[in-house]
């Protein structure tokens, strides 16, 4: 919160709040249009740009303004720049969240006028407007199932920050990323560890596009995908990956996917647990919103340090260490117990 919002009154500033809403679905618009990625050459003219994206000059042109306030434009007269803010929704930029709200737009903001009914009954918002639980709707459509996967790659990636560069993997021959998705990070971990092979396991569904990934990486020949379902068994390995996973899910079927690892896992094997660890506190961080979003759409929930602790010994692992990097995502590394 800057110092001009601390000093308004408390009404104006609940407004803003109530009022977030309206920000959310702009900037979806922007994403959507493209907007962003046509300003990535230099400043337009609103008019010039509204005829490029498929959009009313007068409408796009509100819109503008309302999100230049927040810093996502620079405007001068009618022409309009595009600043660091915005430029994380265009195509291009390495930090670029274009897809992640594109698919935000798609799947995330009706179900959440339901929050009110997560709230009494303890049911995820996303089930009660789709009729199923979300990631079985969402793999109905191949489109939506791509977007998400791309979404996905690209938050997770940026969330992560150096994380990668401060965290030394566990020793161990070959590495499972457990619903690995598109294989974006199996890949990753496979280029900084030469010695090392791979597998990627998820559903199939999610893990169709992971062979072309890890061709496009000239891992082919040190790294597999494997189909299945962790919450039925997973492959053996000695260093398992679980990021972004275990955040999707209640304690109780995290715990599922967890008991199933510790099965599988042979004597001496290490779990990596790449996820958000909220802090303690009333502070601002983006670990309490992203709970609520776990919360809205999966039943799933961020954890603090404590409660990672005690899912992870519930299962028979023992946390061994935290590592943070400049990211939201931390490293938490585990033994069998």
């Amino acid at each position: 919160m800057t110092g001009k919002e601390t000093q308004l009154p408390p009404a104006v500033r609940m407004l803003q709040l109530l009022s977030g809403f309206e920000i959310s679905q702009a900037l979806f618009v922007i994403a959507e249009l493209g907007v962003a990625t046509e300003l990535l050459d230099g400043p337009r003219r609103v008019d010039e740009l509204a005829d490029a994206v498929g959009a009313d000059a007068d409408t796009l042109g509100r819109l503008i303004r309302l999100l230049a306030q927040d810093g996502v434009f620079r405007t001068s007269g009618d022409t309009v720049a595009i600043t660091e803010l915005g430029r994380t929704l265009a195509d291009g930029p390495g930090d670029s969240l274009r897809n992640v709200a594109r698919y935000f737009r798609q799947t995330h903001y009706a179900p959440f006028g339901r929050l009110m009914d997560t709230v009494r009954s303890g049911d995820p918002a996303a089930t009660i407007h789709y009729g199923k639980p979300f990631f079985d709707w969402v793999n109905e459509s191949p489109e939506l199932a791509e977007l998400q996967n791309n979404a996905m790659a690209g938050f997770t990636q940026n969330a992560r920050g150096d994380l990668l560069d401060v965290f030394e993997l566990p020793a161990g021959h070959t590495v499972a990323d457990i619903g690995g998705a598109d294989g974006t990070l199996l890949a990753e971990l496979l280029t900084r560890y030469p010695d090392r092979s791979g597998i990627l396991f998820d559903l199939p569904s999610m893990a169709s596009a992971g062979g072309a990934t890890l061709q496009a990486a000239g891992l082919e020949k040190r790294a597999e995908v494997v189909a299945g379902d962790f919450f039925e068994a997973v492959p053996t390995a000695d260093v398992y990956v679980l990021s972004a996973v275990l955040q999707d899910w209640n304690n109780a079927t995290a715990g599922r996917i967890l008991t199933n690892l510790a099965k599988a896992a042979p004597a001496g094997a290490r779990l990596v647990v790449i996820d958000m660890v909220v802090p303690e506190g009333d502070a601002p961080h983006p670990t309490k919103m992203i709970d609520i979003t776990m919360l809205g759409m999966l039943g799933g929930r961020q954890r603090s340090e404590t409660e990672w602790r005690r899912l992870l010994a519930d299962a028979g692992f023992t946390l061994q260490r935290v590592v943070a990097g400049s990211g939201n995502y931390s490293a938490l590394e585990a033994t069998i117990a």
